[in-house]
This record gives structure tokens, sequence and C-alpha cells, in this order.
């Protein structure tokens, strides 16, 4: 076991799979000469050269576009974006193309491309670079989307995404790149379609994902001394979703409450909510409570930045309101 930092884990994932398979390449902005703008590609263009580690212009649509068109003839293109909030401006070529190409052709090409890249509330980023683009993209047909929240699952999932012959959405959360992590020296591979039992309980079940894990995780240490016992889940495929898990948690607990630092309005947690009342109604105990950020743009202030996101005590409240509650 080694200790690893985060960003250092996302890098090691495309090292080695850059080493395994020359098709894999890197494309996006100061990835090669500068190393990332989170210095996961660091070292990488001494490595493997311009060819394979490619420096665009500030383009998102144009590179996006060119990446699409390599996946189709063959290469396996990995696209960081440097701020998520920025692939934007590549939304037809996500959704029009890297989607819904494989379909569209009838399977004769696919699309084996990762867009990846830091997103979430940062500290004092502002608005535009505040962005979780997992609300825009998950009524997208032909992507799957995935969260990592730790070094260990980071490197995993990164490497069976480069894997995948689909387009897969891979959000790092930018506040996360500092987190260690003894990871194993030998090679692993975690599944892009399986949802993580952080904690096993019988109380309730907390559904979350990203960073929202570790608030999840700081306020079961609160709820613990109070007498509670919250199973918390980390969904980690948010595209499409773990429900054998899922299942399998609230069935357990017939009480369930979402924490996500999306957006309310239309968010991972609103989906989540409406599946849930579709296919386990019949198991809850008392009706789904949302915990979400605020539908405004996020303030650069860090007091009102912190207000609009969900915080470990809005948790701890909420599982005690929970377990008064019954449909």
């Amino acid at each position: 076991m080694a200790e690893t930092l985060f960003f250092n884990a996302l890098r090691e994932a495309i090292d080695e799979e850059m080493a395994r398979d020359d098709t894999v390449a890197v494309l996006g902005e100061d990835v090669g000469h500068y190393g990332g703008s989170y210095k996961v590609t660091k070292g990488l263009y001494e490595k493997y050269g311009e060819l394979r580690v490619l420096d665009t212009p500030i383009a998102e649509n144009s590179f996006t576009g060119m990446a699409v068109g390599a996946a189709m003839t063959g290469l396996r293109p990995i696209i960081e974006g440097m701020n998520m909030g920025f692939l934007l401006l590549a939304f037809n070529q996500i959704a029009n193309n890297a989607g819904m190409l494989r379909y569209t052709s009838g399977g004769n090409f696919k699309i084996p491309l990762v867009i990846r890249g830091p997103g979430g509330v940062g500290r004092q980023l502002g608005a535009e670079h505040s962005q979780r683009l997992e609300a825009y993209f998950q009524g997208v047909p032909g992507l799957k989307i995935v969260a990592c929240s730790t070094a260990y699952n980071a490197k995993g999932l990164l490497k069976s995404a480069i894997r995948n012959d689909n387009p897969v959405l891979f959000f790092e959360h930018v506040l996360l790149y500092n987190l260690k992590e003894d990871l194993p020296e030998e090679e692993y591979l975690l599944p892009l379609d399986k949802a993580e039992v952080v904690r096993s309980g019988k109380d309730v079940t907390i559904l979350t994902y990203s960073r929202m894990r570790h608030h999840a995780m700081q306020a079961v240490r609160t709820l613990e001394k109070e007498g509670f016992d919250p199973e918390v889940i980390d969904l980690i495929s948010l595209k499409p979703l773990d429900f054998e898990t899922i299942g399998a948690s609230v069935s357990k607990t017939h009480r369930v409450i979402i924490v996500e630092e999306c957006m309310k309005t239309g968010g991972i947690g609103a989906e989540l909510t409406a599946s849930i009342n579709d296919r386990l109604f019949d198991e809850l105990d008392a009706p789904v409570l949302r915990l979400a950020s605020q539908d405004i743009p996020t303030p650069y202030n860090g007091v009102l930045e912190n207000l609009t996101i969900v915080q470990p005590a809005q948790i701890v409240e909420a599982v005690q309101k929970m377990m008064t509650l019954r449909v």
C-alpha cells in the first residue's frame, strides 16, 4: 500500500492506461507543458509526447468535437475540462454527438471517450466556476455519468472509464484533490455502475455522492453519539443508478435522505426521489427527504457560499426529523 493524493491517483490511472494502450490520448487546455490546472497530467507530456498529450486552444466545442471524431476512428481520448463548467460550451458535441452517435450509426461506431475534470462548489471560485453539470447531462441518452469521491475509487473508476466503449462523464470535485489514501500497489479496476455502501446501518438510508459523502460521514459521527444508526451509500454511478444496492438498503431501513451538492430543482436527487417512489414506495415509512444546494448562482462571498450548500449539521437535523416522520 502506498499513500497517494487524490489528484495523483487520477494521474496514475491515466499513466497506466496510456502505457497499456497506445490509442489512449489526453487533450485539453494546458494539459501538456503545464501539466493540467490541478496537475493531474503532470509529467505525461514529457513521457508520451505532444501527439498523445495535446494542448488545445481555448475552444471547448472544437476540441470536444475533435475528440468525438477521434473516438469514432479508433482512439480513446480523455478530455480534461480545466473547469467542468466550461464544457457547457461543448454541450452540443457531448449530447448530440458523443451521446447519440453509437445509436444513430446503427452500432457502426463506438465512442470510447472520457470527459473529466474539476467541478462542484470550491472556495470562492464564483458562480461560473462552481457548476454541477450532472443535472445538465442526466437526461441525455447514451452517456454514463460517474462521480468519484476518494483517491481509491478515483483511480479504479477512471481506469474502467478509459476502457469503456461508451462516453463517460467523469466528475471530480475541486475540493477533494488533496485527499490522501493508501492505494494498492497492484492494478485494480472498479465497476462504473455500482454504488458503494460506505457504512451499514438500520435506521435510515443516506444517499449521496462526491464531496457530500464526506459531509455525510462527518454527520454520522455526531449521529452515532446520539444513538442513531444510519446507512450511508455513495451512489458513484449517477447514470445509470444502481437500484439493486439502493433497493436493498431502502428495504432494510424504510427511510431515505438524499444529500447532494447539486441544485434541488431538476437535480440527481429529484430523479432519485421519483425513481424511489415509483419502485419502492411500499417500502417507505416516511417521505423521501432531499437536502440540496440553493437554487441560486453560487456567491463569491465565502460565508454566503457555505450557506448555499448542505452542511453536516443539516444532515444531523434531517436524520433527527426523519426518525419522527410517518407516511
